[in-house]
C-alpha cells in the first residue's frame, strides 16, 4: 500500500528558496498521481502541483499565486518527489502535504483535494523575516 512521508519545511525570509521532500513507499507498476498540496491559516486547502507517474506529466493545481516560482520534481533511484520553491512569500505560510491516488493525473485532478486518498503527515513552511 501506497505510505507518502513529507519532510523540508521550515522557517525562511521573504525571497528565500526551500526543498520539501516526498518519500514513497508501496509504489508498484502501476500509475499514480502525486503532489503536493498546502493549507493556510484560516483557507481551504489548495493543489500546488502534481505530476503523473511513472510518465512525469505535471499538472498544476488551483493555486496560482504559485506559478513560476514552484517546481515539482522526481528522483525514481530515491523513490521521491520534490517541490522546489523559490523565491518564497510569506502568503505561502502554511502546511504542505504530499499526496497520492492510484490512478494517473487528469488535467482538474490537483485541484480537488478529496480524489487523494493518500496524504502525508504535512510539513510547515513559514515564511517571515
Amino acid at each position: 500500500q501506497l505510505q507518502l512521508a513529507d519532510s523540508g519545511g521550515g522557517l525562511v525570509q521573504p525571497g528565500g528558496s526551500l526543498r520539501l521532500s516526498c518519500t514513497t513507499s508501496g509504489l508498484t507498476s502501476g500509475h499514480y498521481c502525486l503532489g503536493w498540496f498546502r493549507q493556510a491559516p484560516g483557507k481551504e486547502r489548495e493543489g500546488v502541483s502534481c505530476m503523473s507517474i511513472p510518465d512525469g506529466t505535471v499538472v498544476d493545481g488551483d493555486a496560482d499565486s504559485v506559478k513560476g516560482r514552484f517546481t515539482i520534481s522526481r528522483d525514481n533511484a530515491k523513490s521521491t518527489i520534490y517541490l522546489q520553491m523559490n523565491n518564497l512569500k510569506p502568503e505561502d505560510t502554511g502546511v504542505y502535504y504530499c499526496v497520492g491516488v492510484a490512478e494517473k493525473c487528469y488535467s482538474n485532478t490537483c485541484e480537488y483535494a478529496g480524489l487523494f486518498n493518500i496524504w502525508g503527515q504535512g510539513t510547515q513552511v513559514t515564511v517571515s523575516s
